[in-house]
């Protein structure tokens, strides 16, 4: 890799060594990131140092993020985005920021996501599942039975509550990577959606 995406910006602080040529099959899950979005998001660049690696985090996160769900595409990128605000990702609340406005078709929201969720207009459901998030990101050890439930009590099945967990324990095992290496947004995501 040495730090290099497509042009010449730095996609981490690191200089890993680059896998040349990739595998086939991650050349052409690279080549479908080109042809969907127009690039390869430097995340998947800076595993691409380790294959295997790359492979457990896309296989995660395709599971998370893009399998169904009784959570909505919208609401885990959601969930992404204030775990990322909580602990300062500036990758992911750039990439996942762009999420949010692209799903919910509203760039305000994405930006109030950022910033501070407690301004948007979020429905109970929305708000108690980022409440929760909160509580998982900053105080897990208190989460208690009352927390659950304030999720049941809006909707959220006992499976949902996994999923709302399972995101958000993803987003700040990633956050904490992509801090810990300086992992750098693709430019494109800045102007995306807005």
């Amino acid at each position: 890799m040495s730090g290099e995406a497509s042009g010449n910006e730095a996609v981490t602080a690191l200089d890993l060594p680059q896998v040349d040529p990739l595998p086939t099959a991650t050349q052409r899950y690279f080549d479908i990131c080109e042809e969907k979005i127009g690039f390869v998001p430097n995340v998947l660049r800076a595993y691409a140092h380790d294959i295997d690696k790359l492979n457990a985090f896309t296989g995660m996160y395709n599971l998370l993020m893009l399998e169904e769900s009784g959570l909505s595409r919208l609401e885990r990128e959601m969930i992404a985005v204030v775990v990322s605000s909580l602990n300062r990702c500036y990758y992911c609340l750039v990439a996942h920021g762009a999420a949010v406005r692209q799903l919910s078709g509203n760039p305000e929201l994405g930006e109030m996501l950022v910033m501070n969720y407690r301004v948007a207009p979020l429905s109970p459901r929305e708000r108690a599942m980022l409440d929760f998030t909160v509580r998982i990101t900053t105080e897990s050890h208190r989460i208690g039975e009352e927390d659950r439930q304030a999720l049941r009590d809006v909707g959220f099945s006992d499976v949902d509550i996994w999923d709302i967990a399972a995101v958000a324990g993803f987003f700040n095992m990633s956050n904490r990577l992509s801090s810990a290496t300086d992992k750098r947004p693709n430019p494109e995501y800045h102007a995306s959606f807005r």
